[in-house]
């Protein structure tokens, strides 16, 4: 018999129950196929990335199977019929974990902690600033680092990174500036 891992999204609407229920009428056509669900998972309700069939969120669950393909096959037929369900995907795995899955592990992110030392969009000086910092403006209050928090500003010394390309064959030549205007600096010729 081979190894999978299958995860399952069920419609928001749906309770916790007939979720449960799913997955025991799942696991009872996975059993009468002769083979055996060893982890069941239930990983709560999450947000989806996109609408799937007018939904937002879904519920997320997840089985380690140990079955015949046919059994699986005759599991994912029986889902994709069941109007609870927006999708799932099936992977021939080499080993099942023994321990819980990463959705499951919160002790793990505990460890990392809150992120803060890493900096970019959630840490501190980006654009979600939680531990102070940057965000597109430098002069925050609570900035812990020298010359800021970081993330997205313009006020970095150097000036700026844009690089105009070199001319083409067919270009135009530069317009003239306009009248009453401050001339520009870069690169003029």
């Amino acid at each position: 018999m081979a190894l999978y891992e299958h995860v399952f999204l069920a419609r928001q609407d749906v309770s916790n129950t007939q979720v449960e229920t799913l997955t025991k009428e799942f696991t009872d056509v996975i059993e009468q196929g002769g083979g055996k669900v060893t982890k069941n998972e239930y990983w709560g309700v999450k947000s989806l990335a996109y609408k799937i069939k007018k939904s937002r969120k879904a519920h997320f669950s997840l089985l380690n199977i140990d079955a015949p393909p046919a059994a699986v096959a005759e599991m994912e037929r029986r889902m994709g019929l069941s109007p609870e369900i927006l999708r799932f995907l099936t992977v021939k795995v080499e080993e099942h974990e023994t321990e819980p899955s990463v959705m499951m592990r919160k002790g793990d992110r505990d460890e990392r902690g809150d992120r803060g030392d890493r900096g970019g969009f959630g840490g501190r000086g980006g654009f979600g600033g939680r531990g102070g910092g940057g965000g597109f403006r430098g002069d925050r209050d609570g900035d812990r680092r020298p010359g800021g928090g970081g993330g997205f500003r313009g006020d970095r010394e150097g000036g700026s990174t844009f690089r105009a390309r070199p001319p083409r064959d067919g270009d135009r030549p530069p317009r003239p500036p306009r009248e009453g205007s401050a001339p520009t600096t870069g690169s003029e010729e």
